[in-house]
């Protein structure tokens, strides 16, 4: 039995995107190539133990509770066959540090699972996503690897500090302060600190049609109001996650609404808008602390936190 097999879990993207044109590298229309025509077209991958799935065929804008369902149980269900050494994932970049955080958080692998992307079109004049696809297979293939972690531009970034920091460019991707687990050079991984520890998961793997909590995220700004507040509540949400300025301070209206939104019981967790950093010194003013988490990765957190609560209850 072959026990060095790779699989490779498609779910659309730009690095399987096209354009008209080669020139074009924004107008181009994400997730219409398949997965077996988009390595088709890539040489060094020639040979390899390599299984395909396609999972999705969406621009990543569009990730939804149910995509990311079926991502997560089918990662299991590879994780745990013994012929698999890891899983690659081809994934759009708009929701990818979403999609990272969310297995690590509910998978927490002692394979690696890495998350492949480009900025470029397959059909570009240069396209970057036919190299980051090689180096996830390498990073994926690396002895000792282990968890959740995204390549982009030859960099290696850890699930929970993987974050987008640029529109445009081919290296779109920072790991913050954390820096990143290594680099990817010719193939072999040089790495710079640890891969990602595994941690019990936060929460059951999520079945088919099951309801996930509903959590939403709100900015704090100049001149911010009470109005979307109380609109959130009176519809129902079971958590705010309020990106906070600064060191995650709050506008005070605003601040007053959330504090009488959880007194009616909806969770509020404090981040920050602020692209690096973490809070500091706030731990007991009365709202949950995002721990480090961007507001989009304490959205998934307090989700998934309130799912498990459901389930104990």
């Amino acid at each position: 039995m072959n026990r060095q097999q790779i699989v490779v879990l498609a779910t659309g993207g730009t690095v399987a995107g096209t354009s008209a044109s080669q020139g074009d590298n924004v107008g181009y229309t994400a997730a219409t190539l398949g997965i077996a025509e988009l390595l088709a077209g890539i040489p060094a991958l020639k040979g390899l133990p390599l299984v395909t799935e396609q999972v999705a065929q969406i621009d990543s804008k569009d990730m939804d509770n149910a995509v990311w369902t079926r991502l997560a149980q089918r990662c299991a269900h590879w994780l745990a066959r013994d012929e698999v050494q890891g899983i690659v994932i081809t994934h759009g970049t708009d929701t990818l540090e979403e999609t990272a955080y969310l297995l690590q958080a509910l998978l927490s692998p002692a394979k690696p699972v890495v998350l492949a992307c480009a900025m470029r079109p397959a059909t570009a004049l240069s396209p970057d996503g036919p190299q980051n696809i090689v180096d996830a297979v390498a990073v994926a293939r690396w002895p000792g690897a282990r968890g959740v972690v995204a390549v982009c531009a030859g960099v290696v970034h850890g699930a929970l500090d993987v974050r987008k920091v640029h529109t445009y460019r081919v290296d779109a991707f920072s790991s913050g302060d954390a820096g990143p687990v290594g680099h990817v050079e010719e193939g072999a991984v040089r790495l710079l600190r640890d891969w990602p520890a595994p941690e019990a998961p936060a929460a059951a793997l999520p079945t088919d049609g099951v309801e996930w909590p509903a959590v939403e995220i709100i900015t704090s700004h100049g001149g911010a109001g009470a109005r979307i507040v109380e609109s959130l509540a009176g519809a129902g949400v079971r958590g705010i996650v309020v990106a906070g300025t600064g060191n995650g301070s709050i506008h005070h209206t605003l601040e007053a609404a959330l504090r009488a939104a959880q007194a009616a019981g909806v969770k509020v967790v404090r981040a920050t808008r602020v692209a690096e950093g973490v809070i500091v010194g706030r731990g007991d003013d009365g709202f949950a602390p995002s721990r480090g988490l961007t507001p989009v990765k304490a959205r998934l957190a307090l989700q998934l936190e309130l799912m498990a609560a459901g389930a104990a209850a």
